[in-house]
């Protein structure tokens, strides 16, 4: 798994910067990026978009995806990832949706979770998950696979600079 110093070392080393769009994780995202000293320099915010209309209202994730698909889909990580980097002014969006439990939500299963991530110029890099264990646990380790595709993606693009 991707250390978040080094993501933001990264971004930094490239003069990026990095907006999430956290659901099932309620800003832990957020809070492991704002843990390492010196993330200001990288870290410009997030949205917390718990709530379905969240999505629509605050990330501009068409209201059409989300009735015929629900919340949890990779068309709606996408759509987040790209709406917190606008919304943010951010190089780099990252966003995550998926079902902690206890219940199954949208008719997937607990465990089901998409995380995407918006770059430069709007292209879009995504992961699907199955993880399994407890609702924190399921919530832990949607942070480090998240932490991880923004790590693979900015190490895919060594050399990209966002100015």
């Amino acid at each position: 798994m991707a250390d978040v110093a080094e993501v933001l070392g990264m971004l930094v080393a490239r003069s990026a910067t990095v907006a999430v769009a956290e659901s099932l994780t309620g800003g832990l995202i957020g809070a492991a990026i704002t843990s390492v000293s010196g993330s200001s320099k990288a870290f410009r915010g997030g949205v917390i978009s718990y709530a379905t209309e969240l999505k629509h209202e605050l990330l501009g994730v068409p209201a059409e995806l989300l009735r015929r698909e629900g919340a949890v889909h990779p068309g709606v990580a996408a759509a987040m990832a790209t709406g917190v980097a606008r919304l943010c002014g951010a190089t780099y969006g990252l966003a995550v949706t998926g079902v902690a439990g206890p219940e199954p939500q949208d008719g997937k299963p607990v465990g089901t979770v998409y995380a995407a991530v918006c770059g430069p110029g709007g292209r879009v890099w995504g992961r699907e998950m199955q993880l399994s264990g407890s609702r924190e646990r399921i919530r832990v380790e949607t942070v480090d696979e998240a932490v991880d595709l923004l790590s693979g993606v900015l190490k895919s693009n060594i050399g990209e600079h966002s100015g």
